[in-house]
C-alpha cells in the first residue's frame, strides 16, 4: 500500500541531502581511524604495502578478494578464456554436442587443476546421488544429499577428505571446499527434478555434464538442473538484439567497480578497522555504524563482481544465469536479504517455497524457514557464529510476517485505510529503518565479528541514545524513503510495458 503512494517532491530533495550527508561525514570519520592508525601493531598483518607513489598502503583483509584478482587471477583468466574459445568455437561447428563438450572442457581443466583424487572424490558423490534419484524418493534425495554434504563440512570426514586429495598447490583447498559444495547442490537439484521427470531418467552423463560446467563448478552459482537442462540444450543460439554490447557493458562496469574497491582499500580500511577491538571502542558512534554498513556493501558488492564476472561467461555461452545479489542499501525487508542469489533460487525452490507455500500462514512460515535455515548451516559449516546468525535471520523473516499478521487486524487496519497513502508510507518507513538496521547488525557478526555486532548494537541502542540512536535511524528513514520511491517508480514503468501478441494472436508481457 505504502510504496504505491508517492511523497511531496521537496520532502524527497531532502532526504537525498540528508543521506548523501549523513555518508560523507561517516566517510570522513572512518577515513581519521584509517590514516591516524596506519602504523599501529594490530594492522601489521592486514595492510600491506599498496600505492607507493601515493603513500598509501593497502586493506588486504579479505583473503577472498585478494585471492581472486591476486593470486587466482591469472589462473582463473587462463581456464576461462580457453572455456569461451571451446564453447564458441563448438557452438558453431557442433551446436548438438554443446553441453557435451563444455562438460568434458569443464573436467578436464578440474582434473589438471586438482587431480585424479579430486576427480574421484567428486565423481563418487555424483555416483551416490544418482543411484538415490533413480529411486524418485524426495526425501531420500534430500537424505542422500544432506548427508554427503556433511560428509564436507563436519570433523572427522571433511579432514580426512581433504587431506586425500589436496596437494601442493596453494589454492587446492579452497578449491576443495568450494568445488565439492557446489557440486552436492548440483546433484541435489538433479535428483530433485529427476523425481519430477514422469517418463524415465535423466542420464549419468546428463548430471557429469550439468556438474563439470566449468564457469559454475568452483565458486557458483548454481543454477538449477531444469533450467540449466533446457538452456544448454538449446541450438537455436541467436543473439538478442545489443546483447553483446550488455554484455561488453557489464565487463568493463565490473572491472571498472574492481578499481573502485581498490581505491576504497586504500584509504578506508573497512575490513581491517573493526577487527582491532581496543580501537573500535575509541571510536565514534557515526564511524562504527558507517564501518557497520560499509562491510555489508563491501561483501554485496564483492559478490556482485565474482559472480558478474562468471555470470559473463555463462551468458556468452548462451545461458541465463542467476542474477547478481540485490544491494544490502535497497533491502529493508528480510524476504530479500541473500548473498548468493543461486542458493537462494535454489532453496526457495526446493525447500522454502515447497514448504512455507505462499508464505501467509505462520506455522507453514516457522517450519519453511528453520528446514531452510538449517540447510543454510549446513552448507555454510556449523559453528557458533553461523548458528547466532541462522537463529537471527529466521527470527527476523519470521519476525516480519508476525508484525504484519498483526496490522492487518483491525483496528489497525482500519486507521491506516483512514490515514492515506503517503502517511501510512511515513509509518512503514520508520519501522522499516528498524528492520535495516536489524539486517545489519544479524549479518555483520558473520562478516566481522559477534564482539564487533555486539559492542555497534550496544552503541547505537543503548549508550547512543537518544542522539545517535535517532539520528542515525533518521538517515536510514530517509534511505527507505528514497528506495521506495525507486520501487515505485520502476512498479510504474512495468505497468505501462505494453503486451506484444505472440504465438499467433497469444498475449504474453516481455
Amino acid at each position: 500500500m505504502g510504496i504505491k503512494a508517492a511523497l511531496p517532491r521537496y520532502e524527497l530533495y531532502l532526504y537525498t541531502a540528508v543521506l548523501g550527508g549523513a555518508l560523507i561525514w561517516a566517510s570522513s570519520w572512518i577515513f581519521e581511524a584509517s590514516s591516524e592508525n596506519i602504523n599501529r601493531k594490530a594492522f601489521k598483518e592486514s595492510v600491506k604495502p599498496g600505492w607507493h607513489y601515493f603513500g598509501r598502503k593497502m586493506d588486504v583483509a579479505d583473503f577472498e578478494w585478494i585471492m581472486w584478482f591476486t593470486t587466482f587471477r591469472n589462473h582463473i583468466l587462463f581456464a576461462l578464456t580457453g572455456h569461451v574459445i571451446f564453447a564458441k568455437i563448438f557452438s558453431l561447428i557442433a551446436p548438438k554436442h554443446r553441453s557435451l563438450i563444455l562438460g568434458v572442457y569443464g573436467g578436464l581443466a578440474v582434473l589438471v587443476t586438482m587431480g585424479w583424487t579430486f576427480v574421484a572424490l567428486v565423481l563418487s558423490h555424483c555416483i551416490i546421488i544418482y543411484s538415490i534419484a533413480l529411486v524418485k524418493r524426495k526425501w531420500m534425495c534430500f537424505a542422500a544429499g544432506l548427508a554427503t554434504l556433511a560428509s564436507i563440512k563436519l570433523e572427522p570426514y571433511n579432514s580426512w577428505q581433504e587431506a586425500l586429495v589436496t596437494g601442493s598447490f596453494d589454492l587446492q583447498d579452497i578449491l576443495f571446499y568450494g568445488g565439492c559444495g557446489f557440486s552436492i547442490m548440483r546433484c541435489m537439484s538433479f535428483a530433485l527434478e529427476n523425481c519430477e521427470k514422469k517418463d524415465g531418467n535423466y542420464t549419468f552423463s546428463d548430471l557429469l555434464k550439468y556438474n563439470f560446467y566449468l564457469p559454475f563448478f568452483f565458486f557458483g552459482p548454481i543454477m538449477t538442473f531444469d533450467r540449466y537442462h533446457v538452456q544448454v540444450n538449446n541450438t537455436q543460439l541467436i543473439r538478442k538484439e545489443r546483447e553483446m554490447w550488455s554484455i561488453t557493458t557489464k565487463a568493463l562496469l565490473h572491472l571498472g567497480v574492481i578499481l573502485v574497491v581498490d581505491v576504497f582499500f586504500h584509504y578506508l580500511y573497512i575490513l581491517t578497522i573493526p577487527s582491532d577491538m581496543k580501537l573500535v571502542t575509541n571510536l565514534s558512534d557515526w564511524c562504527l555504524a558507517g564501518l557497520a554498513y560499509s562491510n555489508l556493501v563491501y561483501d554485496w558488492v564483492k559478490s556482485a563482481v565474482m559472480f558478474g564476472v562468471i555470470n559473463t561467461v555463462s551468458t556468452l555461452d548462451h545461458l541465463d544465469p542467476p542474477q547478481p545479489p540485490k544491494c544490502i542499501t535497497m533491502l529493508y525487508v528480510f524476504a530479500e536479504t541473500h548473498f548468493d542469489r543461486g542458493i537462494n533460487d535454489w532453496l526457495c525452490k526446493y525447500v522454502y517455497d515447497y514448504i512455507g507455500g505462499d508464505h501467509d500462514k505462520i506455522f507453514k512460515e516457522l517450519l519453511a524457514t528453520l528446514s531452510t535455515f538449517a540447510i543454510t548451516t549446513l552448507w555454510l559449516g556449523p559453528c557458533e557464529v553461523v548458528y547466532i546468525w541462522s537463529f537471527f535471520n529466521c527470527f527476523g523473516l519470521n519476525f516480519e510476517l508476525w508484525v504484519a499478521k498483526f496490522f492487518s487486524i483491525p483496528p489497525f487496519s482500519t486507521i491506516e485505510g483512514a490515514m492515506g497513502e503517503a502517511m501510512s508510507r511515513r509509518i512503514r518507513g520508520v519501522f522499516n529503518a528498524a528492520n535495516f538496521w536489524a539486517i545489519i547488525l544479524y549479518n555483520v557478526l558473520s562478516l566481522n565479528s559477534l564482539e564487533f555486532a555486539k559492542l555497534v548494537g550496544r552503541r547505537l541502542i543503548f549508550r547512543g541514545f537518544p542522539l545517535s540512536t535517532l539520528s542515525v535511524l533518521f538517515v536510514t528513514y530517509c534511505g527507505v524513503q528514497l528506495i521506495k520511491e525507486r520501487e515505485r517508480q520502476k512498479a510504474l514503468l512495468e505497468d505501462l510495458e505494453p503486451v506484444k501478441p505472440v504465438d499467433g494472436g497469444k498475449e504474453k508481457s516481455e
